[in-house]
């Protein structure tokens, strides 16, 4: 994740660490074969991630990666030494800019790695909306409790209310809220 980081940085993609590496930091720990990094720009960055990923021995995994990574603003890769999945997610939206430049700083190897901070974390998981997620955000809430922005994460999932199939989120938020 030092290396992933580094060479972002390096190529001035902004970006952060979330889903299960971030559930580490922020919940009950859990075992995972993957790495997601959300990048705070749109796919016309492809160019440079393609450089990033030859740099780390990154193997992209769709046949036909443009139009891929145009049609679902994901680049799945694979790290040809240990087997790990690496998904680098592109993201247009203000929201995750605001997410990124809240990030918590980890150092690792050296490197200040960011990561989604719990209340965003939270708000990933809830708009992801699987059953995994969905025990993601309770094991976080558990976690952080009353240290947890409850209004910031109460707004948000108001907004993302408003897209189709996340009406729930503002309910799922109240229960994470009243979770022991």
């Amino acid at each position: 994740m030092a290396r992933i980081a580094r060479e972002l940085r390096d190529r001035q993609i902004p970006f952060m660490f979330i889903g299960v590496q971030a559930v580490i930091l922020h919940g009950e720990p859990r075992i995972t074969a993957d790495i997601d990094v959300t990048l705070g720009d749109d796919p016309s960055r492809l160019p440079e991630l393609r450089e990033v990923c030859a740099a780390l021995s990154l193997t992209p995994l769709p046949a036909d990666l443009d139009r891929f990574v145009r049609e679902r603003f994901v680049l799945p890769t694979r790290d040809v030494l240990t087997g790990i999945r690496v998904d680098f997610i592109f993201s247009t939206i203000a929201y995750e800019r605001q997410a990124i430049g809240r990030a918590v700083r980890v150092e690792m190897e050296g490197e200040e790695v960011p990561f989604t901070t719990a209340e965003d974390l939270i708000i990933h998981k809830l708009f992801a909306g699987r059953a995994g997620d969905l025990d993601d955000a309770m094991s976080v809430a558990r976690r952080k409790g009353n240290q947890l922005d409850w209004d910031y994460i109460e707004a948000w999932s108001r907004a993302f209310a408003t897209v189709v199939g996340r009406e729930q989120m503002p309910a799922q938020v109240a229960r994470l809220r009243a979770s022991p």
